[in-house]
Formats: structure tokens, sequence, C-alpha cells
């Protein structure tokens, strides 16, 4: 069989974290329309009857302005040597732009084996994807499919594009495992997306959760404890709610989901924490899981 890693790559909110779980088949990552919802290198795995693709999503590159930002690019970049071939995501409805052509740049450095793929081509005009097409064939990179990972046209030949680049090798995973994420790093992310959803504007980038505990009973009910942090305690109430209503409301959104994947009852318990200026701590970052 086939089988190998796969970075995904591309400038915060041209559509990797659907595209994963698009081509899993299955949620693995969340996804947020505000820019760098992802901050962790998280696999999703695509098994085949003759192939295993191992898909590591990594966050969006981007100019960073604190240590967070800074570990979070030192992540792309770090997986770029550890993988077999890079797919990297640009889109149908934006012009191809400095952020692209550094990345392709950073690419085209690493002599990394690269795919493009031209994502949103279901809300772009043909005009439109041909101009992205013909501007992405500038790079020396000689595969790219137009796709849209909202509705999956073109995936299933991305695949066997990516595929094809794969070598002979071993099974990495046991079938049927979609994702090696920890379930405590799954929760946080659920909680997470639920929260960037209803306060895009308020709190774009200075929310963050970590789950505390998290069991099972006998009967089978899962109890999770887990703090909501915030830099500020102007946006501890803005998290809250008036009388508690986003919190309530954005809990029990997090707790369907999460009943959905683990296929249990689930008793959710959140608070919100003030973690002045965490994004910018290093010694927080590293206990919230962000490597430096």
């Amino acid at each position: 069989m086939r089988s190998g890693f796969c970075a995904v790559v591309g400038r915060p909110n041209v559509g990797k974290s659907t595209l994963v779980n698009r081509m899993v088949g299955t949620k693995v990552a969340i996804t947020s329309s505000r820019p760098q919802t992802t901050r962790n290198a998280i696999r999703g795995v695509v098994t085949g009857p003759d192939h295993q693709l191992v898909l590591v999503d990594t966050p969006g590159l981007h100019k960073p302005r604190n240590e967070l930002g800074n570990r979070l690019n030192k992540l792309v970049h770090g997986t770029l040597s550890e993988v077999d071939v890079v797919l990297f995501v640009v889109e149908a409805t934006e012009e191809i732009g400095k952020g692209d052509q550094t990345i392709a740049e950073r690419l085209i450095e690493a002599e990394a084996d690269v795919v493009v793929a031209v994502n949103k081509v279901d809300k772009a005009s043909k005009p439109k994807v041909v101009q992205q097409l013909v501007r992405a064939a500038e790079w020396p990179f000689e595969d790219i499919y137009p796709i849209s990972a909202l509705t999956g046209d073109g995936v299933p030949e991305l695949v066997e594009g990516l595929v094809s680049r794969l070598e002979e090798g071993p099974m990495y995973y046991p079938e049927g495992m979609v994702t090696d994420q920890p379930e405590e790093q799954l929760v946080a992310e659920i909680v997470r997306e639920k929260f960037l959803e209803r306060l895009r504007e308020e709190l774009p980038h200075s929310l963050a959760v970590r789950v505390e505990e998290m069991t099972q009973r006998e009967d089978g009910l899962i109890d999770i404890d887990a703090d909501v942090i915030v830099e500020r305690k102007s946006q501890k109430g803005i998290v809250i709610g008036k009388g508690g209503e986003m919190l309530r409301t954005c809990g029990t959104e997090a707790r369907l989901e999460l009943e959905t994947i683990f296929g249990e009852q689930v008793n959710l318990r959140l608070q919100v924490v003030v973690e002045k200026d965490w994004q910018r701590r290093p010694q927080l970052l590293d206990r919230l899981g962000f490597e430096s």
C-alpha cells in the first residue's frame, strides 16, 4: 500500500480545516470564518483499500504579532520538514497575494513536493477560477486542482493525486481511526469553536479552552470540567453573556456535538478564567499546550 504524511498549508481562512474534514469524511478539525482558527497540527487519517494518507492540518501562516503567533508559524515550518508531500491551499475568490507568494517561496526553498488546491470554486465565477489557476501555474508546482471543500467537488481527484505521490509503506494508524488528537484537545477545540461562531468580532483570537478534568462514570456518562480563558476582565463578561446566556448556549451546543462524537451522554461544566495577556506569556503558552 502507499502511505505517508501530507502537510496542509496556506494563509489563514483559505479553508484548510474544512478541506481536511472533507477528505477524512468526518470532523477532525474545527472550522470558523475567523482567521487563525487552527492552533495545533491536527492529524486526520484517510484510509483506502490501497493507501493511507495522514493529513496534518496546520495553522495559517501569517505575520506574527505576539509569542503565540511566533509559535504557530514555527509549528508550520517544523511540520514541512517531517512530511512526504505538501498540499498548498489558495482561494479562488481572492487574489493571490503577498501572503500566498511568501508561502510559495518558503515551499520552493524547502524543495518540498507540492500539490496546489484552488479552493472555493463554488463561490467564484468561471473566469475568476481560470485566472487563479493560471496565476498558480506560475509557481514551479506541477499539479493544480480546482476544488470546493464545502461541496466536495474535485476532492476525490485531489486525494488520488496526493496518494500517487506517496511511496510504498506501512499503515500508520488502525483502519477506522480518523485522528490521533487526544480527546481533551478535541473537547477544547469543539468548545472554542462554539464561542468563535458567536463572538467573531469581540474575541477573534483572545479565547482559549483548557480541559482540567475528563472522566467517565460506570454508567457511561462523561464528566468534563473545562476553563474558558480570556485575557481581560471585560472579556469575561462577554463570554458569560447577559444572565449567563452566552456561556449556557455555547456550552449546550458543545455538549450536544461531543455527545454525537463520543456516543455517550456528556456533563460539560465550563468556567470563565482571566489569564492576563496569555498570548504573550511563554510559560502560560506552555501550560496551554502551545509548544515553543
